[in-house]
């Protein structure tokens, strides 16, 4: 593992911060997986059960008006920026409750309250929509920086290469976060790749820094986080930064990951990052007890979540056709 930048241990304050973040995560996503085999979330869902440091390390950095973009796979990264769970799980399982009133469903979470730009199910189409809001901020001096998470598989996507050149071009406050678990759905990403580090090897052809990190060491990912994020907002322009992780499960819900190496698995099982922290911080001198307090409130947060998700009825007929219509003209200018 290559770690571009070493971290500093953080205050215990950011500390127990970063270990709730993990929680609240892990305990909403395995609640999610419970929802789904008991039927109450239809369709399927992209859980992120083993990445939750890349989530919590960056929601932990960014400023409450800063934007968030990411992929399919992105219940964390809503959660992480001060998201309702209930709003969350309510929209997984289709429910009135849900951040669009249950329409939009686990692949298209949106609160832009929260600066929660959307899920994407398109691969790479939110890198140059993240670049526009950076563009945006740019032009009004607002100090706001984007980030946008997405998979290693989107590297090998043409819109990453020109959200990252006119990011480049016109020095924007964009943070690019390669979240690289290895695999693109069920194929290796060295499989299909010319160079080993998918995100972070391509990063000088736009004058950027390599940066490769551990994306299972929360510390690391907010350090790392927390100067590039200074970086865009002092105007030096984007960061693209590879965060190497592993799910621990399959690519959605429909996939079992038996393509998976059962030692590979079982390796990076090991490396848990809710683990690996939860040592850290006994070893900091973090009390136990507060740390157990951690870990009971967030189940009490998910209990709590999924029973009003579940009491909550679904959307009225009335509202089927709302929001979601375009005529494609200049209309909507006006």
């Amino acid at each position: 593992m290559v770690a571009a930048h070493q971290a500093c241990a953080p205050e215990k304050d950011l500390q127990c911060e970063l270990y709730q973040h993990m929680q609240a995560c892990r305990v909403m996503e395995q609640r999610a997986y419970d929802l789904f085999m008991e039927n109450l979330i239809k369709g399927t869902s992209h859980l992120a059960l083993g990445q939750e440091a890349i989530a919590a390390g960056f929601g932990a950095a960014m400023r409450d008006d800063d934007y968030t973009f990411c992929t399919y796979r992105g219940h964390n990264h809503t959660l992480v920026r001060g998201v309702s769970m209930t709003a969350i799980l309510g929209e997984l399982m289709g429910r009135e409750c849900g951040l669009l009133s249950g329409k939009g469903g686990s692949m298209h979470l949106m609160d832009v309250a929260k600066g929660v730009m959307g899920s994407y199910a398109i691969i790479g189409a939110h890198l140059p929509m993240a670049a526009g809001a950076a563009w945006s901020a740019q032009y009004r001096n607002s100090g706001q920086v984007a980030v946008c998470f997405f998979g290693d598989g989107t590297t090998n996507i043409g819109a990453f290469h020109e959200a990252l050149n006119f990011a480049a071009i016109w020095d924007l406050p964009v943070i690019f976060v390669c979240e690289n678990n290895l695999y693109m759905e069920y194929t290796p990403i060295g499989d299909v790749t010319a160079v080993e580090n998918p995100a972070a090897d391509r990063a000088s052809a736009y004058g950027l820094e390599r940066v490769v990190i551990d994306g299972n060491d929360a510390d690391v990912v907010y350090a790392v986080a927390n100067k590039a994020i200074e970086r865009a907002r002092a105007g030096e322009g984007p960061s693209l930064i590879e965060a190497q992780t592993y799910r621990h499960g399959g690519h959605s819900r429909a996939d079992p990951g038996k393509y998976r190496p059962e030692e590979e698995v079982a390796a990076w099982k090991r490396r848990d990052p809710i683990k690996i922290y939860r040592a850290r911080m006994l070893e900091n001198g973090v009390d136990e007890s507060d740390i157990i307090a951690i870990e009971e409130a967030q189940l009490v947060r998910v209990d709590k979540a999924a029973e009003a998700a579940k009491n909550s009825g679904p959307p009225p007929l009335e509202i089927a056709n709302t929001d979601v219509w375009a005529d494609g003209s200049s209309t909507w200018r006006n």
